[in-house]
């Protein structure tokens, strides 16, 4: 008899991990396979984000000189304090890039990428402008 209920402690704890984690799987998969591989971090959602080992001057050419070659548009650019907002559009996408600075040689770059008039994040679209910039960081 003292079989019998141990016989059951693996399905029901394998089920209930699958009812309880839906999400946390999808992030996972994102994660390890897109960002994990790359350095290049995600939120649940959907902004893209890198810390860099560059001063914040650096990094903003660098991404400037980015959205330049994948012919994305500057529309704004802001600063306040140790931050810069850069407001860019490419086709229907909206996108929003902060270049914080940490330390006068540690920058922090967040970029969010959402479709115009809705509220759907393009994870990919900024994920390639972080890894366009770091391309040009590391040569620049």
């Amino acid at each position: 008899m003292a079989e019998r209920p141990a016989r059951w402690i693996l399905p029901w704890a394998c089920a209930a991990a699958i009812a309880l984690l839906p999400g946390c799987a999808a992030v996972a998969v994102t994660a390890a396979g897109v960002g994990m591989a790359t350095g290049v971090s995600h939120t649940l959602g959907g902004i893209v984000y890198k810390t860099f080992a560059a001063p914040q001057a650096k990094v903003h050419r660098s991404t400037v000189a980015a959205l330049n070659r994948m012919q994305i548009k500057v529309v704004d650019t802001t600063r306040d304090g140790n931050k810069e907002l850069i407001k860019a559009r490419a086709a229907d996408r909206d996108i929003e890039i902060e270049i914080e600075s940490l330390t006068p040689n540690t920058t922090r770059l967040t970029v969010t990428a959402s479709k115009q008039g809705s509220l759907l994040r393009d994870s990919a679209t900024a994920t390639e402008i972080i890894l366009q910039t770091e391309k040009l960081v590391g040569t620049g």
